[in-house]
């Protein structure tokens, strides 16, 4: 499982900063989780190829998380995209996009599908063979989802050893894999548990931006391997963050223990702090596997 984060910084885009914009990778599924200003700018700096996006989450519609958008769809227009897209975010996302390429009088040469979000409680919103995604309902000064995917692992590993040992040909090896018994020329059976090793552990990967700190997502994301949740400001501004409907970063970090995931990723930092490691150094009070996002880092788990 892979992130790769083109922007984590909050409100308006500067020379050195981006709003936010991430690419998810996993199971070899590419995903694009909200879509702020200089989003396609970004995956050109970090070699991310347009053709594997088919599939763009928006959290909420506030500018510095889908301003980028439209600018992306057109782009995929000009580089004469043939496969489909689809895009997941608020009721609105639909209207507020069409509109401006009706008048600016473009239009997509591919299928452009939008799925728009009302429910207040989590959904099933993606599911293929590999991957599965659900809604995280969060509250903010307009609706607001994050995003949770989760692998599908249901491969066992084959033991070779044991699988040679008993003759068993190729043919077979996908039906083992996915739990099957073998049944031997002679009559014997092999049981699946003698011929595999129990799959690795499933990734899931928790997106949360942007948020009030509140405990209600906490059995939704629970056991999480991979927590992003926004930390906007310190705790010396916690009322702002709570005026703003924010969240601190020691609010993230006690979301990150009482869910008991594995690695709290920090983003959507204020612009008006000079250095980021202090939002690190504030959440290590609380919650110890800490990792400090920032435009152009990547992360593999």
């Amino acid at each position: 499982m892979k992130l790769n984060i083109l922007g984590c910084y909050a409100a308006t885009p500067r020379t050195i900063t981006n709003p936010t914009s991430q690419v998810l990778e996993i199971k070899n599924r590419m995903f694009l989780i909200d879509c702020g200003e200089g989003t396609q700018v970004q995956l050109r700096k970090n070699k991310i190829k347009f053709s594997r996006i088919e599939h763009i989450f928006i959290s909420h519609l506030h500018g510095d998380h889908f301003y980028g958008l439209v600018g992306l769809i057109s782009t995929f227009m000009l580089l004469n995209r043939q496969t489909d897209l689809h895009v997941y975010g608020p009721k609105g996302i639909k209207e507020v996009i069409l509109i401006q390429l009706r008048l600016s009088n473009s239009y997509t040469g591919y299928n452009l599908y939008f799925h728009e979000l009302e429910s207040k409680e989590s959904e099933v919103i993606f599911e293929d063979e590999k991957v599965v995604v659900k809604t995280i309902p969060l509250k903010h000064r307009v609706y607001t989802n994050g995003y949770l995917f989760i692998e599908k692992n249901r491969e066992r590993k084959l033991n070779i050893d044991a699988i040679l040992n008993h003759d068993i040909d190729v043919v077979y090896y996908n039906k083992i894999k996915y739990g099957g018994d073998i049944t031997l020329e002679d009559g014997r059976v092999i049981s699946n548990e003698k011929l595999t090793f129990d799959p690795d552990p499933v990734k899931s990967y928790a997106f949360c931006s942007d948020t009030v700190y509140d405990e209600s997502i906490i059995p939704l994301i629970e056991n999480t391997t991979v927590l992003y949740h926004e930390s906007t400001f310190l705790d010396t501004e916690e009322h702002l963050a709570e005026k703003t409907m924010h969240s601190t970063a020691k609010q993230a970090a006690l979301i990150a223990k009482k869910a008991n995931v594995e690695y709290l990723v920090l983003g959507h930092y204020s612009t008006r702090y000079e250095k980021i490691e202090r939002f690190k150094e504030e959440a290590e009070t609380v919650f110890q596997n800490i990792l400090l996002a920032d435009d152009g880092r990547e992360f593999e788990f």
